[in-house]
């Protein structure tokens, strides 16, 4: 899939950067600038590096289409079919994009996406992520592009890790140096994220240089995690290095035909999922950028001082395990030996299971996976930040799609979020009868922690509040399901 830009009003706002001069194009009262670089093209003796300013430029720079995406390749059937993914080509995928209501304006506050993929997939170019929303209710949005797989997460000895981690944290800088040109606050900067992006946000919350880059962070179906740098963070990249039959580095590796990497890269990471495993790109404590386990770090304070939002889907293994029938197809036998694997202690399945009656196994295990991976960690980290100055909030999506028994899956809230229930790849996902009253309280709740830490429901405390957006009225619940989040080590005690 290709990304079409939209048509250019006769109308062109136009911005000075630190690099140069953009003319963006007004859409719908809405000024909109894309494919901005903030940083130098990575490719020849880059491709490995960590990023660098892009080359100055003279004249005026158009910044009416997306600019490149990242090197990847379409999400294997049957999801290439729910998550589109467009491809713009060209060698400078390291660009972001604006949306303003004005650059005329001043002190807005400004809101900086990172998308999810699995490190693998998605751009900003996504049609779900179009920020013309945000920018109609007073916020500048800003999406970015990264370094993507083996290019941006590929562990190398000759190499600095976590490229693409270093990538975001060049797009944070160059919003810190340029954003009050497009009418926004660079004091008043929230970074938010859905999944893989959220993950980098959560490292970004424990990495010291990022501390000043934003005052605010939101984290959908993401929590922090981090491999250590061993072997096992090294392992998706040596057997691509040895299906190419080089070297595991990155000198080796930046002679590979970047079409050969890529094919190389798909066929040893097909297979899995976030849920199930399988070999994956992850986010390494690299003793630098991040010197230490992010979910460690924000247990024990570090950016105690940012105002946190956070939260997950009620049913995020549905994505994975639906289409691909692991719902119906995982048996009583094979589901006894993933709780062995994932080392679930008997009583919490025997509640899981008392809960949720008639439950295939496929389904149970899906509950209790999406818990240990998300929920579990995610409240953990609330209860730690008692008495932080930052506030917390919590909120939980519920919304059931109807398309394909999809349930409350993961990505289905991005489009309440953005208020972009009318582009193909939402109907994809949630049909054509999504409820835009969910999505007016969800984005109008995102506008107003991006604005002032609030959404608009009380701060996490002991009564443990946590905002559900689902098929009902949005409400706040207290403690929920708190006998299942019990039955996991970290509660035990508090039983």
């Amino acid at each position: 899939m290709t990304a079409v830009p939209p048509p250019i009003s006769t109308t062109s706002p136009q911005v000075g950067t630190v690099h140069g001069a953009v003319r963006g194009a007004l859409e719908q009262g809405v000024a909109v600038f894309r494919g901005i670089p903030y940083a130098a093209a990575p490719v020849g003796a880059r491709r490995f590096r960590a990023p660098e300013p892009p080359e100055p430029w003279e004249g005026v720079r158009e910044a009416v289409a997306f600019g490149p995406t990242a090197p990847k390749r379409p999400y294997s059937p049957p999801l290439d079919r729910l998550l589109p993914d467009p491809e713009v080509p060209g060698d400078g995928c390291l660009n972001l994009n604006v949306w303003t209501p004005s650059p005329a304006r001043t002190g807005l506050p400004v809101l900086v996406w990172i998308h999810g993929g699995s490190l693998l997939h998605g751009s900003s170019a996504v049609p779900l992520y179009d920020g013309a929303a945000f920018a109609r209710d007073g916020v500048v949005l800003v999406s970015v592009n990264y370094r993507l797989g083996i290019e941006g997460f590929g562990v190398f000895p000759d190499a600095p890790a976590n490229r693409g981690l270093l990538d975001q944290l060049a797009a944070l800088a160059w919003v810190r140096d340029n954003i009050a040109a497009f009418g926004g606050d660079p004091d008043l900067v929230t970074v938010c994220g859905e999944s893989a992006g959220a993950i980098s946000i959560a490292a970004l919350l424990a990495a010291p240089r990022a501390k000043g880059l934003f005052r605010r962070a939101v984290l959908q179906s993401g929590a922090p995690t981090a491999l250590p740098l061993d072997a096992a963070a090294r392992r998706t990249t040596e057997l691509i290095a040895k299906r190419l039959g080089v070297a595991a580095t990155a000198g080796a590796l930046a002679a590979v035909d970047p079409a050969e990497l890529l094919t190389a890269q798909t066929e040893v990471t097909s297979g899995g999922s976030p849920l199930t495993g399988g070999n994956s790109f992850q986010i390494v404590v690299d003793g630098d950028l991040l010197p230490r386990d992010p979910l460690e770090a924000l247990l024990d304070g570090a950016a105690n001082d940012v105002d946190l939002l956070m939260g997950a889907n009620s049913e995020e293994y549905r994505l994975w395990f639906v289409p691909s029938g692991l719902t119906e197809r995982l048996s009583r036998i094979k589901l006894r030996l993933a709780l062995l694997k994932f080392k679930v202690p008997g009583a919490t399945a025997r509640t899981y299971r008392a809960n949720r009656p008639g439950a295939t196994p496929g389904e149970l295990l899906g509950a209790l996976a999406t818990d240990l991976l998300l929920r579990v960690p995610l409240n953990r980290v609330a209860d730690a930040r008692a008495g932080a100055s930052g506030s917390t909030h919590l909120y939980e999506f519920g919304w059931p799609s109807p398309v394909l028994r999809l349930g409350a899956c993961h990505g289905l809230e991005i489009a309440f979020v953005f208020d972009t229930l009318d582009r193909p790849d939402a109907v994809a996902l949630a049909g054509e009868d999504a409820p835009q009253e969910l999505a007016d309280a969800m984005h109008a709740a995102w506008v107003r922690f991006a604005a002032c830490g609030d959404p608009g429901w009380p701060a996490w405390d002991t009564s443990r509040p946590v905002m559900g957006f689902g098929p009902e009225a949005p409400a706040v619940v207290r403690a929920p399901r708190d006998e299942e989040l019990r039955g996991w080590a970290p509660y035990r005690r508090n039983t």
